[in-house]
């Protein structure tokens, strides 16, 4: 008999995945070692075994054994894919019969490559070898999926396409993206039929997290983790009680979920329970009401104010002192505020060494002076975890201006004792501050990023650049202009890039400074008559020096500069602030030159 179309089945009542192929695949005798997929090719009969018991449990649709087929995972290379996925496909098929429905099971694309050719390259074979619907699933953002679904859509218009995202209980992927954001790009793509989650989270936590989506259009799915895993002489193990998880998974059901199935840890076992509780429509009470979308505003950030004026903030950078003690920081810091700049940047450990927290410094700042502020934050020492708890603690203490960086790397003769973290680069770091705003958790931030105007290969920076501002970058701070390509690059960074322009003014001191930047610093370009005009010169003929070509600098990109980013020196705050004496004259001049 004709299986009946899946529509008309999620018409009348929920659809049941399988669970987990891959834990539960290590339990089974004889299952061959390396990625499970691989014994698509090599132990068919014990795919075909799994596939089976969850049939047998109660489940109606099954995934192919493929959620790592793609090349540089599971599969070698393009020959070696086609005859796994084949092999994948027709066990799956095999298994199904008109019983069931089969979905071609996709996975991440590997890092490295591009998310859209990776699954249309999948999804083709999949397709090829007899499969009709898919699912993408444990995904960390919406990139390569409208452009696979249609794709799919295109050769097989009555395919069921599924997307399935991976959001800790926090509802924040590893891509730093909220699933809110993510739930509505899969709203808005034609080609999904269905969204929901999958994976890192238990049962309870991914109700929840449906539960605070606002109303959702298209099918909703959930296929939760058997609970949380634990750790036993090296091997993962999860033993939470499957009558728990299957109470739990009809609660997703009364979260509006209509498409349910199991990820890590969950057996036939746990399946056949949740079959058994949705057969008996086991309906918990009312799902909470669907909390309201947060009003967006803009940062309440007093850069951003003069920037909407028209005016041309300075910002000022300090480093953070490398001991306890504060004082010369701090009066510093008050002494440049009341000297004209409109906010003071904290770096975070420069140059990968250890100094006094950037953040809390800032904070410090803001709470007990009420000066503008600017901390920076690096991907280098934090793990997504600790950078949201600071950003939380940013907000409450008003701090509303971030400048995101990945960082520069610990030093060579450190990394014995220090190990940078690196879990992620700014670009994540922003999507992460955008979510958290969008979530309500944190007030907007005015998010400022790196531009190196001095990269040799000024396209390539550019094109991070834009990658940047589809990530939510607001403003771009830039090294220092120190030759005449630097200020050329910056003239073009203005034509290609949407957002406020800072460009970096560095007071170099001395010929030793000079030579020590353009050696031993990355992203600074001195030029050689700069190099060479600070021959000879004493400390005070250094720093005039210094003053006229930041005055130099400043006149050159004065049209395309929508502010200015002093660096200071060695804590020279003196010399500072007759550069910013400087900028404020051109900027009552109101002319370039």
């Amino acid at each position: 008999m004709e299986k009946r179309p899946i529509r008309e089945f999620l018409s009348a009542g929920p659809l049941l995945f399988d669970g987990a192929m891959g834990t539960y695949a290590r339990t089974v005798e004889g299952y061959p070692s390396g990625p499970v997929e691989r014994a698509c090719l090599t132990a068919p009969d014990k795919v075909l075994l799994i596939h089976r018991a969850y049939l047998r449990a109660g489940c109606r649709a099954i995934k192919t054994n493929t959620f790592a087929g793609h090349v540089g995972q599971a599969a070698r290379d393009r020959e070696d894919q086609a005859a796994l996925a084949c092999a994948a496909a027709q066990i799956a098929l095999r298994a199904a019969g008109e019983d069931a429905y089969v979905f071609g099971d996709i996975g991440p694309a590997p890092e490295d490559t591009s998310p859209e050719e990776a699954y249309l390259a999948l999804a083709d074979l999949l397709i090829d070898a007899g499969v009709t619907h898919f699912l993408f699933e444990t995904l960390p953002s919406f990139s390569g999926i409208p452009a696979a679904a249609a794709h799919i859509r295109s050769r097989l218009p009555g395919a069921l396409i599924l997307v399935s995202f991976a959001v800790n209980p926090d509802g924040i992927s590893r891509g730093g993206e909220s699933l809110r954001a993510l739930m509505a790009a899969a709203a808005d793509c034609p080609d999904i039929d269905g969204a929901g989650l999958n994976c890192v989270c238990g049962a309870q936590h991914i109700r929840q997290l449906l539960s605070s989506l606002p109303p959702f259009p298209k099918y909703l799915s959930a296929m939760p983790n058997a609970g949380y895993p634990r750790v036993q002489d090296r091997r993962i193990f999860y033993d939470s009680d499957p009558e728990y998880y299957a109470e739990q998974l009809a609660l997703c059901r009364s979260a509006g979920a209509s498409i349910l199935g199991g990820c890590c840890g969950t057996t036939p076992e746990y399946m056949r329970r949740a079959a058994a509780h949705l057969m008996n429509h086991v309906e918990a009470l009312s799902a909470p009401a669907r909390a309201a979308a947060p009003a967006q505003t803009e940062a309440d950030s007093l850069i951003l104010r003069k920037l909407r004026r028209g005016k041309k903030p300075v910002l000022v950078e300090l480093d953070p002192p490398r001991s306890a003690d504060p004082a010369a920081f701090l009066s510093g810091a008050e002494e440049l505020y009341r000297a004209g700049a409109d906010a003071i940047t904290v770096a975070d450990c420069p140059i990968g060494r250890a100094s006094m927290d950037a953040s809390v410094l800032a904070a410090k700042l803001k709470r007990e002076y009420g000066i503008e502020v600017l901390p920076h934050m690096t991907c280098r020492d934090r793990n997504i975890n600790a950078t949201k708890a600071l950003l939380l603690a940013l907000s409450m203490e008003g701090v509303r201006n971030i400048l995101a960086v990945t960082g520069d790397p610990v030093p060579r003769e450190d990394r014995d004792n220090v190990k940078g973290v690196f879990q992620f680069n700014s670009r994540v770091l922003t999507k992460l501050v955008r979510s958290l705003t969008e979530q309500g958790d944190v007030k907007p931030f005015f998010l400022c990023a790196a531009l190196n105007v001095n990269a040799r290969n000024f396209e390539a920076e550019l094109n991070k650049a834009r990658l940047k501002e589809e990530c939510g970058t607001d403003a771009f701070l830039t090294q220092p202009i120190l030759s005449p390509r630097a200020a050329e690059n910056l003239r073009a960074a203005r034509r290609a890039l949407k957002g406020f322009l800072f460009p970096g003014l560095f007071p170099v001191v001395s010929y030793k400074n000079a030579r020590y930047l353009q050696s031993e610093v990355a992203g600074m370009d001195v030029d050689g008559e700069i190099l060479a005009a600070y021959q000879g010169l004493d400390r005070a003929q250094g720093e005039e020096m210094a003053r006229k070509l930041c005055r130099q600098a400043a006149q050159a990109v004065w049209d395309d500069a929508d502010g200015f980013y002093i660096m200071t020196p060695f804590l020279r705050v003196a010399l500072v602030k007759e550069i910013l004496a400087d900028l404020q004259s051109l900027a009552a001049e109101g002319r370039k030159a």
